[in-house]
């Protein structure tokens, strides 16, 4: 695997710092996700980069905001085409002065929002914005979301570009394929072995669900995952809802689940024990997995 590194490139992205979920009630989604991950409402405000009301909410170091459209942008055109789910996701930079001069030497074009940085193209379908890194204590029942998987036709030449434009570091990115979901891809580690945050690019085959989610969207993101504790406390309070999720095959009881589009939004969510997800993730050493437990989902 070989991609065009960039000098003092280690770190430019710390972590994966929020994501953006385009609702039609936020005030349903903003108790669902209290109710399941116990998220605290943080601000309502409203952004004009994404033609948007919005409302914040934290759970575990993540922050989550919830869109409903305002009037023209990109949150009307989402949810005109696809209704509820996952639109964006935001990435946490040590410095956002040198992030905005790394996108500028890269021609990459922003728009700055409260100090936050729009990406005004996603050439591989993530919609991204780089806010300055800053410290939260951890609230509720999560500990952070780490991954967005984002589907592309060539995850070479994704990779490659968001190498280039974040100032990734190649050296700690994990290959991974999985003929169980259909797919094969890279997983961008920021910062191993300290943090599992990352990109999951992704080229699928095979027809499954992740890739008719594909030949349906084209470029885009499909899920996200985080990582918990406590896994059956999640379960139990899925059920006590009434919401739909599944075991992951292949993983030991109380390590690994999905919960349903339907359930949270249209949005797809992978679930881990803590560190369970270094067992694919290049550090299965890290991960507290029995023996032999499968490396590949």
């Amino acid at each position: 695997m070989c991609f065009n590194s960039t000098p003092g490139g280690s770190h430019v992205l710390t972590r994966l710092d929020r994501i953006l979920l385009v609702v039609h009630d936020r005030a349903e989604a903003a108790e669902r996700f209290a109710a399941l991950f116990g998220a605290r409402r943080l601000a309502e405000d409203a952004s004009a980069v994404l033609g948007a009301r919005r409302t914040t909410l934290q759970a575990g170091e993540s922050l989550i905001e919830l869109l409903t459209p305002s009037g023209p942008g990109p949150a009307r055109q989402f949810a005109d085409r696809w209704g509820e789910g996952l639109y964006g996701v935001g990435f946490a930079t040590p410095s956002i002065e040198a992030m905005a001069a790394r996108l500028d030497a890269n021609h990459v074009p922003y728009t700055v929002e409260h100090g936050a940085l729009y990406l005004r193209e996603a050439p591989y379908g993530m919609p991204a914005v780089i806010i300055q890194d800053v410290h939260r204590d951890p609230v509720g029942d999560i500990r952070s979301i780490y991954e967005v998987t984002n589907p592309v036709p060539d995850w070479r030449a994704a990779a490659d570009y968001y190498t280039r434009i974040f100032g990734l570091e190649p050296a700690h990115f994990v290959p991974i394929r999985s003929e169980l979901y259909g797919y094969e891809g890279v997983l961008t580690l920021f910062d191993p072995p300290h943090r599992l945050d990352r990109i999951e690019i992704t080229q699928t085959f095979g027809g499954g669900a992740m890739d008719r989610f594909f030949q349906k969207r084209g470029p885009s993101l499909y899920m996200c995952y985080l990582e918990t504790d406590d896994v059956p406390l999640l379960e139990a309070r899925l059920d006590a809802l009434g919401l739909q999720y599944s075991q992951a095959e292949g993983r030991p009881p109380g390590t690994n689940i999905f919960i349903h589009p339907k359930s949270l939004f249209g949005m797809l969510v992978g679930v881990s024990k803590t560190n369970f997800a270094w067992l694919w993730s290049g550090r299965p050493d890290l991960s507290g997995a029995p023996e032999g437990t499968p490396l590949i989902h």
